[in-house]
C-alpha cells in the first residue's frame, strides 16, 4: 500500500510539473533565427501565390502583365510568360514580381505559420506550378534585393531583412534555399 501511495504521489507531481508553474500549460516553444527565417520565407511565397491567383489564375496563356493592391497596403506588379499543359495539369511560368511595400498577414493555429509582413523588391519565379496531382510543382524563386519587414510567429516577433538575396527552390510542397545567406527549409 505504501508503494502505491508513493507511486501515485510521483505521478501527480510529474503531471503537474509537465503543465508548468501553478498547473498552467507550458510556454510556447521559442522561435529562433531558423524559425523566423522559415516563417518569413513562407510569408513571401504565400504573398507571391496570392498575387498569382488574383492576377493570373484563369487568364489566357502567354504574355502576362498585371498590377494589384496588396491586402495590407502597397502593390504588386507581375509580368512575364505563363503557358499551360492541360494533359499534365501544369502551368509553366517565367514571371517577375515587383513588390512595393506589399503587405499580407496570416493568423494560423500553428504559431510558426503566423505572420504580418511587408515586402519590397523584385522576385523572379520560373518552373512548373502543379494544377493537378498528376504534376509536381517545381520552381526556382530568386531575388537580389528583397526587403521583408513585419512580425513572424505568435506571439509576434519583429523581423526585418533589407536588400537581401533570397534563393529558393520549391519541389512539391517542400521549399528550401537561403535568405541573406542563411539556410532555410520548410514544408508548405
Amino acid at each position: 500500500m505504501k508503494n502505491v501511495v508513493l507511486l501515485m504521489g510521483v505521478l501527480v507531481t510529474a503531471a503537474v510539473s509537465a503543465c508548468g508553474p501553478n498547473g498552467s500549460t507550458p510556454a510556447a516553444k521559442p522561435c529562433d533565427q531558423a524559425c523566423m527565417d522559415a516563417t518569413a520565407v513562407r510569408s513571401m511565397r504565400e504573398t507571391m501565390k496570392l498575387a498569382y491567383n488574383v492576377l493570373l489564375q484563369g487568364k489566357p496563356v502567354g504574355a502576362q502583365d498585371g498590377s494589384h493592391a496588396c491586402p495590407l497596403g502597397g502593390s504588386v506588379h507581375v509580368f512575364g510568360q505563363a503557358t499551360s499543359n492541360t494533359v499534365q495539369g501544369a502551368t509553366m511560368v517565367d514571371l517577375t514580381y515587383v513588390l512595393d511595400h506589399c503587405g499580407y498577414a496570416v493568423k494560423d493555429a500553428d504559431a510558426a505559420q503566423t505572420y504580418s509582413m511587408t515586402f519590397t523588391g523584385t522576385v523572379s519565379e520560373s518552373g512548373t506550378i502543379a494544377v493537378q496531382p498528376s504534376s509536381t510543382t517545381a520552381l526556382d524563386i530568386k531575388s537580389n534585393d528583397a526587403t521583408l519587414a513585419g512580425t513572424v510567429f505568435d506571439p509576434p516577433i519583429d523581423y526585418r531583412v533589407s536588400a537581401c538575396a533570397v534563393v529558393l527552390g520549391q519541389s512539391g510542397n517542400k521549399l528550401s534555399g537561403t535568405i541573406c545567406g542563411r539556410v532555410v527549409g520548410l514544408t508548405l
